[in-house]
């Protein structure tokens, strides 16, 4: 095949094309909720099991892993995600498990046509490198969970990246949503109980499953090591190079699903204005629209965390007393039971504490 038609080829299947990574922040680059900082990951962990953005970290079984971004990758990269185990379990118990996971959304895989005659390959790439060597899987699995598909890779050598690329065969039954809800779970596994294990590999098959009964457990040993990075999902049965978007682009995307507003110290919320002698509203105008309005809207709270900031003079408080309105597009807080306002003047929120965090969650 002549090189000019290997390049029609590739763009009618799109991968010549850019935005072909159905994976966000493959390369670890974004990290809003801990910037590289260590967190500890324990039984049923949700948000703080986020590793770099995007990638979730889940275990319910005895075992403590760290986790954190780090400075370490293959060459043409920067950073990984790293679990390190602190409380080792050597015996998983049958609904145990260990597991790093990336929900894609239904509204990113519509052109797949999972579900029909028509449903197309995809080809999985990434780095992988482990203190313990063997046998580990990936699954790819339904919204519904009653449809899974496993495939195996090997880690050859200890603490060494290695790159490692699997077929991963559309399906042609079940039903695979496309709208903002979960339409594919990627999940690599790290140690399996049996009541999630199955022999069956390269087909898929109903009901949810992890591995097979040789998946390593990662937590059998303290202090063992697991990093990723690199990682790619693309249309096709031939891997191409990875895809390095632009840090604002890779941030806009993670930002649909997760937005750090205000880190701590002093730093502005908002503009404000008193609606009455005793009330202050603020409107925060997200960067990119959120996947759903009804994101969550956490704050850290404390002894005068916030401060309403007017014509010299100033009010802290502890807490928000709620919301006034929500849309994808941004969000309207307001605190009460306050006094000495004029209706009407016109401010700026703060937060003056190093733990005053705000932010919104709309993660799958």
């Amino acid at each position: 095949m002549s090189k000019a038609a290997e390049l029609a080829a590739l763009i009618g299947s799109g991968q010549a094309q850019g935005n072909k990574n159905l994976i966000i922040n493959g390369a670890m680059t974004i990290d809003e909720r801990h910037d590289g900082s260590s967190f500890t990951v324990v039984n049923g962990n949700s948000r703080t099991g986020y590793i770099a953005d995007r990638f979730r970290v889940n275990e319910t079984s005895g075992a403590e892993f760290t986790g954190q971004t780090v400075a370490d990758a293959p060459v043409g990269f920067e950073y990984s995600s790293k679990l390190t185990v602190t409380t080792a379990d050597a015996s998983l118990g049958s609904t145990e498990f260990h597991r790093v996971i990336q929900p894609i959304e239904g509204k990113n895989i519509s052109n797949l046509g999972w579900g029909t005659s028509n449903a197309k390959t995809l080809t999985l790439t990434f780095y992988v490198k482990s203190s313990v060597t063997g046998q580990y899987y990936i699954s790819v699995f339904n919204n519904a969970a009653d449809r899974t598909l496993l495939k195996g890779y090997t880690i050859d050598s200890a603490n060494t990246w290695e790159k490692k690329t699997i077929t991963i065969i559309g399906d042609q039954s079940g039903t695979w949503l496309t709208t903002n809800a979960v339409g594919i779970h990627l999940m690599w596994s790290l140690g399996t109980g049996s009541s999630y294990q199955s022999s069956t590999l390269d087909a898929y098959q109903a009901g949810f499953y992890m591995a097979k009964s040789d998946q390593v457990n990662l937590a059998a040993t303290n202090s063992s090591t697991w990093q990723l990075t690199c990682v790619q999902l693309e249309v096709g049965e031939v891997a191409t190079a990875f895809e390095h978007e632009d840090v604002t682009t890779t941030l806009s995307k993670c930002q649909r699903y997760f937005y750090s507003h205000t880190n701590g110290d002093t730093k502005t919320i908002c503009n404000a204005n008193a609606y009455a002698s005793n009330m202050v509203f603020g409107t925060i105008h997200f960067p990119t629209s959120m996947r759903t309005s009804s994101y969550a809207l956490h704050y850290t709270s404390g002894t005068n965390y916030f401060r309403f900031y007017r014509a010299g003079a100033n009010t802290d408080f502890d807490d928000w007393s709620g919301i006034n309105e929500r849309t994808e597009a941004g969000i309207t807080i307001y605190k009460s039971s306050l006094s000495g306002f004029t209706a009407g003047h016109a401010g700026w929120l703060l937060s003056i504490n190093a733990s005053a965090h705000v932010y919104f969650d709309a993660e799958l």
